[in-house]
């Protein structure tokens, strides 16, 4: 398995891309447009120059990770030599299906095809493929270069052969492997979203204020960053795309979207990615300053 396709060059396709290459892998990386894909580029060499300056790269690696990275605008030209195909698409089940649906007619049948989603089922994702025991979940998480984990997913056709293809690949790219089963949030985000969701009500609530929620869950729990300066990073409307998959999978009202979330999405507030969220998020600003809504 040498040769890896990656769809996608936004902030989890790049970083699938830059991490495969910087293991010696040949990466096609795929997109709509030029633009999208210069951009995705830009991001690698910026990541690579921060490895670089840390000590974790030598200069002279830089120039042979990128050359081992080619983009194209067609899926069929970008997965029609690969061994694995990984999916880093927008977290739309109907977008994921659709490409799917391509690779089945474009990549080769020797193929692993995977997908990062984080939350969407893999056995639905797989129902209308001719190989549906060769595909699985790959959860990379964010930012790629960085967190050691990769959440693998099982669907109920995956076979053995594909997990352990995975499951070993994952440790050649010096990654930790965990496996689990297709069920909605798997471990990760099962677990994570109703603490982000928890924290939300508990502010939308009035029980206490952005900063001392935060405070709270990084000194007394440990936490790196507390959940809803981690729910701006992620992304407010990634949070509820997956909180509504749980909710429409399990049927639990402890899976609700709380109100506030629902129309801060809908506002446009959705955290780093929009300058916006429960903190102000601009270059020229590093520190952690509470939107204006909250004070």
């Amino acid at each position: 398995m040498r040769n890896i396709s990656v769809i996608g060059s936004g902030t989890m396709g790049n970083g699938i891309a830059h991490v495969f290459a910087q293991n010696g892998f040949d990466v096609s990386l795929i997109d709509i447009s030029e633009a999208a894909l210069t951009k995705g580029l830009a991001t690698i060499e910026k990541n690579i120059d921060r490895q670089v300056k840390k000590g974790i790269l030598k200069e002279l690696d830089k120039p042979f990770i990128l050359k081992r990275i080619t983009t194209y605008t067609r899926v069929n030209d970008g997965v029609k030599n690969a061994d694995l195909v990984i999916e880093a698409a927008t977290e739309n089940k109907e977008v994921k299906k659709q490409i799917f649906q391509r690779l089945e007619e474009f990549a080769p049948e020797s193929a692993i095809l995977a997908t990062n989603t984080s939350s969407i089922s893999i056995t639905e994702i797989a129902s209308q493929s001719k190989r549906p025991e060769m595909i699985i979940g790959m959860h990379f998480m964010n930012p790629v270069p960085i967190m050691q984990l990769v959440e693998v997913i099982r669907g109920y056709n995956t076979s053995d052969e594909t997990t352990g293809i995975i499951m070993s690949l994952c440790e050649k790219i010096e990654k930790v492997p965990v496996e689990v089963n297709d069920y909605p949030g798997f471990i990760s985000n099962r677990i994570l979203m109703p603490m982000i969701n928890e924290a939300i009500y508990s502010l939308h609530e009035g029980v206490a204020g952005v900063r001392e929620i935060d405070t709270v869950m990084k000194l007394g729990m440990a936490h790196p960053m507390g959940p809803l300066q981690l729910a701006d990073f992620i992304g407010l409307d990634v949070c509820l795309s997956i909180l509504k998959v749980l909710y429409e999978g399990f049927n639990l009202p402890k899976y609700a979207p709380c109100p506030l979330l629902v129309n801060m999405v809908n506002a446009g507030h959705l955290g780093v990615k929009s300058g916006s969220g429960f903190y102000i998020h601009n270059k020229e600003n590093k520190d952690l300053v509470v939107s204006p809504s909250f004070v």
